[in-house]
């Protein structure tokens, strides 16, 4: 007698919305580009309004998920290591945000306050996870773990327009604080009890994230490339040679919807380096960001891709 296979909707995971923050933070390198060097190619709106109703089908779909499936989404919430994806839901609104803000002011200060008021909550509740449960182990701790509170850096890129400059210097600094400490403890991880899991080996790219994006908020609250901003962005930047000098490496993991988790990495790194070269006109850094910003394309187009061919192969949304 066959085991009669779970609905594929109750195993929809959270972690869909890494998608969003993939093709949100290619939606602002290309923006980005288009502005600073003048492209004939105008990509961006077409990858705004993409990205924008794939959030729109995604946030449809988890939302049945939650409403039929309550258990499951519970679970997935208080899993040691699925918890930390939840803050991607609130982290693609604060990424869709700034990508809105040049066309309406008024919708991406909608999609930013949401955002922004989500993720504090989610920090705050998983942070408390963090302190008070006695389920965790060295060997759930994982890049996925920035997420939720080093987030908290990509708030004042729109947050300096839509609110006073004092909230947006209190998300940076939950970020910015926390960003060294769990940098110091994920290297402990790998380095003293093993290599992650498959499944989890591309949450190693999360680490490009947070200096990349500091450096950029930074930027925004400051206005100038002083030394900690250099050191910010060439901090990201070695994490992307260590992890690119790793290429063989990657493309021989199996394929999972952790994949995905090259991809926003990536796209801040490239918006980090075209903002370098608009403050510095170094023209190693112009040489640099096109050639991130064809990397980061083919990267999201392939994901893409193979995401489709995995759907189509009913490859996700299984019982793990």
């Amino acid at each position: 007698m066959t085991e009669t296979p779970t609905p594929r909707l109750q195993h929809f995971p959270i972690a869909w919305f890494a998608m969003i923050m993939g093709l949100g933070g290619l939606t602002l390198a290309w923006n980005r580009a288009e502005a600073l060097l003048g492209l004939p190619l105008a990509l961006s709106p077409y990858l705004l309004v993409l990205t924008t109703l794939l959030f729109a089908l995604l946030g449809l779909a988890y939302a049945l998920k939650v409403i039929k499936y309550r258990a499951a989404a519970a679970m997935e919430w208080n899993h040691p290591v699925k918890m930390s994806f939840l803050p991607t839901f609130s982290i693609a609104l604060i990424i869709l945000s700034i990508g809105w803000l040049p066309v309406s002011e008024s919708y991406s200060r909608l999609l930013w306050t949401l955002g922004t008021v989500l993720h504090l909550l989610l920090t705050l509740h998983i942070m408390t996870q963090w302190i008070h449960q006695t389920k965790f182990e060295i060997v759930h701790l994982n890049p996925a773990w920035f997420i939720p509170v080093v987030g908290n850096i990509l708030v004042p890129l729109a947050g300096v327009q839509h609110a006073p400059a004092e909230v947006s210097w209190f998300f940076f600094s939950i970020g910015i604080v926390f960003w060294p400490v769990l940098l110091a403890s994920i290297f402990y991880r790998v380095i003293f009890h093993g290599s992650l899991p498959e499944r989890l080996l591309p949450t190693l790219f999360i680490l490009i994230a947070p200096p990349a994006v500091g450096f950029l908020s930074y930027l925004r609250l400051t206005g100038e490339v002083d030394a900690f901003a250099r050191i910010l962005y060439f901090s990201g930047l070695f994490f992307t040679l260590l992890l690119l000098s790793q290429a063989a490496w990657f493309m021989r993991i199996k394929f999972f919807l952790s994949w995905w988790a090259y991809s926003f990495p990536l796209a801040a790194i490239t918006i980090a380096t075209l903002a370098m070269y608009h403050h510095s006109g170094t023209p190693l850094f112009l040489v640099l960001s096109g050639v991130l910003l064809g990397v980061t394309s083919a990267v999201i187009a392939g994901l893409f891709v193979r995401t489709a061919i995995a759907v189509a192969r009913r490859e996700i949304c299984l019982q793990e």
